[in-house]
């Protein structure tokens, strides 16, 4: 470890051990990279965003606090319906014509228990391939949730729903000459191909299955938005930050502790992911015009180019909803998000980060055709992440 890196940890400590914490400073300590060692990372992240309050004395008793709201959600939206439907169907009482599998009513437990499995299913699709080339996420926690694997519960867990919905729901397949098969759609769809996912024993639980979890809790309790595809791949960064952190006392809550992170970065960016707002001024939309508007400003040429025939949402699209969390590997991402998160104004900064990675590859862009432009957006040629912090951070100073 060279000694500037040395005197950069320091740096942080110091930042991080007053009691009262000054936000300006740490941002700007932040922007340059977080170092990893000694949690410093994970902790900085949860004052960025917005979780941590910045006064230390109320660490212990605000944490306390949060994760125990967290437990009772689990109660609430797992542990009790997973209870209700447990005992559902062991008797015929149970079963009443108030409420039962086929009772139209919104109210009824069940309509909204088939409604729930819905947003599950598609959740458990897209967390089972959340960083595929990384082993991490298929791997037990250290710290699995009692709550939830406690061997005296009986109830249904999010994984058994998953399996039990998958197997019971036939798959109907008609051949060309008209008979039909009918077989088990885990089979048909390989869902569980068995040198993919290996299952865990009792008591344990892989990482992805926390994260499925929380996206879960996060579907309930926000109603108007529940799960929309790409949310996986925003979580994912801030859960395996929070759950690598070398301190075991913040390891062990890294659950709680993204779930509340996630949350109030989905405060600042869920209007990416409502289709209804779109084309309003706080909508996807706007943003991906905004990119094309900002490389106007900066660079008339290649802007010139790229209006031809080639619309800002062909590439903009996932670039700005998933937080360029899908054009990097992993620990490129969190170190864009290190100076992303640490931004007073992060979604103008990201426009910014979305022009650089466009002026880095101009004259490619000026020289190629629709297709091979398409390749280099779609599949971006750079990997130094520092490269393009920097040009962005131009980019900011000439505005």
């Amino acid at each position: 470890m060279s000694s500037s890196y040395k005197n950069r940890i320091q740096e942080f400590k110091t930042s991080l051990s007053e009691e009262k914490i000054d936000l300006k400073a740490l941002r700007e300590l932040c922007f340059g990279g977080i170092p990893f060692e000694g949690g410093i990372r994970s902790l900085c992240w949860k004052i960025l965003l917005n979780f941590l309050p910045l006064d230390q004395t109320l660490w212990d008793s605000f944490l306390k606090k949060q994760r125990e709201i967290y437990s009772q959600f689990l109660k609430e939206m797992i542990i009790q319906p997973g209870i209700a439907k447990a005992n559902l169907g062991l008797s015929r009482e149970d079963v009443t014509m108030e409420d039962h599998p086929l009772n139209p009513n919104p109210e009824s437990r069940w309509n909204n228990y088939f409604k729930d499995n819905e947003v599950l299913l598609q959740i458990d699709k897209d967390v089972r391939r959340l960083y595929p080339d990384m082993a991490f996420f298929q791997r037990p926690t250290e710290f699995p949730c009692q709550l939830i694997l406690d061997s005296q519960n009986e109830y249904e867990t999010l994984r058994r729903r998953v399996e039990q919905t998958t197997l019971k729901a036939q798959t109907v397949n008609r051949n060309r000459s008209g008979v039909t098969n009918v077989s088990s759609p885990g089979k048909a769809l390989n869902l569980y191909p068995s040198n993919e996912y290996e299952v865990l024993p009792n008591g344990c639980e892989a990482h992805w299955e926390v994260v499925e979890r929380i996206l879960f809790i996060y579907a309930k309790l926000n109603p108007g938005i529940a799960y929309v595809q790409g949310m996986n791949e925003i979580v994912g960064p801030i859960y395996y930050t929070f759950a690598t952190d070398p301190n075991p006392q913040w390891k062990e809550h890294a659950e709680a502790d993204t779930f509340f992170c996630f949350t109030n970065l989905m405060s600042e960016n869920r209007d990416n992911f409502i289709k209804s707002l779109d084309d309003s001024q706080c909508g996807i939309t706007y943003k991906m015009e905004s990119v094309f508007s900002m490389l106007k400003e900066k660079d008339l040429e290649l802007y010139m180019k790229l209006e031809q025939n080639i619309k800002p949402q062909y590439f903009t699209f996932r670039w700005l909803t998933l937080l360029l969390s899908q054009e990097f590997l992993l620990p490129d991402v969190i170190r864009i998000w290190d100076s992303l998160f640490s931004d007073q104004d992060r979604f103008h900064f990201l426009i910014l980060v979305c022009c650089a990675m466009l002026t880095l590859i101009r004259n490619q862009l000026l020289a190629g055709d629709f297709t091979t432009n398409m390749r280099l957006l779609q599949d971006y040629p750079i990997s130094d992440v520092h490269t393009i912090l920097i040009k962005a951070k131009e980019l900011q100073d000439s505005s």
